[in-house]
């Protein structure tokens, strides 16, 4: 995986290429970030150092490489903004940002210059990764193995600690003296990969070889840096200790698994059971002692369902899963862990195959079984709306959604069901004051630029419509709708009434906004050839 991460398959199969390979292969490996593959490219018995900032690359120039590159993961049809499993990503990020903020590893001006954004991956791979300037990225293959909230809280927590520590600003200054013939290797393989993995694959190994001993020592200190932070991180948002090591327990059961030879140089080396020794060793000193054990997590278990689910594992799969929730349903009378999880995989399932009746019944069954635990429950009702919603029964789909409840999926699939409905003008009630506050959401703006059309009301359409560009970083797409809503300002059709100046003018400030993020995205590239 080029990029900092937790990596278990290596990409030499023919299978089609991922989205983070896609994207960072042809922009971020131009920094040869290809340090943290496997829970542990590397590890040392060494004792650990004090790593201090010795980056050379400013905050400000490393989001701007990293937004290069999140810009071509949002075209990708991999990237997938599913607000039910974004909401739950959140659920666990934002306690680990506000524990490295409070624990000092998280500055005031990374927290203002940086993303500090996580995209989510439709690949089966169990993977995750962090890039420059605070985007960071996990696969629904990830969030499908975890048995556990805190296991997936535990990987963030060390994707999180690449990024506060500044370790890829630091790996693209280290390796500033090899980057002309490794760019030449990388960009020449991305290319390769669309076509054959295993000869992208090679002319990639072929670049990286160059300056492979350099970087192992150097990426050695930053893994186990990002252990240390990571584990204090996720003890401090109260999450167990015990994830971590768990965590990479499964990790290096899933590395063996899907271990093909590719890179027996590492496969030589037992890196992740160092790691598990050390986080092992932290466990026992470091973390807080009796906590009192967990109760079942169902809502995990339901998100780990739609992850799988999603991940779009093929129709035997799926029928597979639908059987088992065809037993569960007729066995089990009350919801536990596992039923949680089948119940709901079974019923997304049936529904990713159109079978909408068996969907419905399964949902039913989930939905009587967690009625009795809130939060279950709603994510419960909000599968029984999605169901209702592909069937066209925009009536029963309403009746399971309270569209002004705060979270994004009442949101999201409620302004659906108020456009759909003909309440265009509740929806922009709804959706406004969330754009206001959550400007990067571009789901949302797009929802509000249909209801703004359904109202006729076109200028503002339009200037949602180039907000949802602006929040996909495409600021070429963007240039070109605040200029199709200047040219409306100018020439308004016949019968669209008087154009709303204080709108105007705001788009007029937009446009030459985006106009210098252009200016500079064109220097960026310019400096970069």
């Amino acid at each position: 995986m080029p990029a900092h991460g937790f990596n278990l398959k290596k990409h030499t199969s023919k299978k089609p290429v991922t989205l983070v390979q896609k994207a960072v292969l042809a922009t971020l490996l131009l920094a040869n970030l290809t340090f943290g593959v496997i829970p542990g490219w590397a590890q040392s018995r060494q004792q650990l150092p004090t790593l201090g900032d010795s980056s050379e690359l400013a905050s400000a120039a490393e989001r701007r490489i990293g937004e290069s590159i999140a810009r071509q993961i949002y075209r990708d049809p991999a990237y997938l903004d599913d607000a039910v499993l974004s909401e739950y990503i959140q659920s666990l990020w934002q306690p680990l940002l506000d524990a490295a903020r409070a624990r000092g590893e998280l500055s005031e001006e990374l927290e203002q210059r940086f993303a500090w954004e996580i995209m989510i991956g439709r690949d089966r791979e169990i993977n995750a990764f962090a890039l420059p300037g605070g985007y960071l990225g996990v696969y629904l293959g990830l969030i499908g193995l975890v048995s556990s909230s805190d296991e997936l809280a535990s990987v963030l927590a060390h994707e999180l600690s690449h990024v506060t520590q500044r370790h890829i600003s630091r790996l693209m200054t280290q390796q500033s003296q090899q980057m002309p013939l490794m760019l030449a290797a990388l960009v020449l393989g991305a290319l390769v990969l669309g076509k054959s993995a295993d000869a992208g694959n090679a002319l990639i190994v072929g670049g990286q070889a160059v300056a492979t001993q350099n970087q192992l020592n150097f990426s050695r200190d930053m893994e186990r840096e990002a252990d240390r932070v990571g584990f204090g991180v996720m003890t401090q948002a109260g999450y167990d200790p015990k994830a971590f090591v768990s965590m990479f327990e499964k990790l290096q059961q899933a590395s063996r698994l899907n271990d093909n030879g590719s890179f027996p140089y590492l496969r030589s080396h037992p890196l992740t059971t160092e790691r598990i020794s050390d986080m092992q060793s932290r466990q026992l000193l470091d973390a807080p002692k009796n906590l009192p054990p967990k109760p079942p997590d169902f809502y995990q278990a339901m998100m780990a369902a739609r992850a799988r689910v999603l991940s779009r594992p093929g129709p035997d799969a799926l029928r597979s899963w639908i059987a088992d929730g065809n037993l569960v349903a007729t066995k089990e009378k009350e919801l536990n862990y596992a039923s949680a999880g089948v119940l709901y995989a079974a019923a997304l399932g049936a529904l990713q195959l159109r079978e909408i009746d068996t969907a419905r019944r399964l949902a039913s069954v989930l939905l009587q079984q967690s009625a009795a635990t809130p939060k279950p429950y709603r994510v419960a009702k909000m599968l029984a709306a999605e169901i209702e919603w592909a069937a066209g029964d925009v009536k029963a789909a309403a009746a399971l959604v309270d569209a002004d409840a705060p979270g994004r999926p009442e949101l999201i699939i409620g302004s659906q069901l108020r456009i759909r409905s003909g309440q265009a003008r509740q929806a922009i009630t709804r959706l406004q004051p969330w754009v206001s506050t959550h400007p990067r959401d571009a789901a949302a703006w797009q929802l509000l630029s249909n209801a703004y059309d359904a109202q006729g009301q076109t200028l503002r359409a339009l200037r949602a419509e180039a907000e949802v560009q602006v929040a996909r970083l495409d600021y070429s797409g963007a240039l070109d709708r605040f200029k199709a809503a200047q040219d409306f300002v100018r020439k308004p059709p016949p019968g669209s009434g008087p154009v709303d100046d204080i709108e105007a003018s705001i788009i007029d400030a937009r446009t030459r906004e985006v106009l210098a993020k252009l200016k500079e995205q064109a220097k960026d590239e310019k400096e970069m050839r």
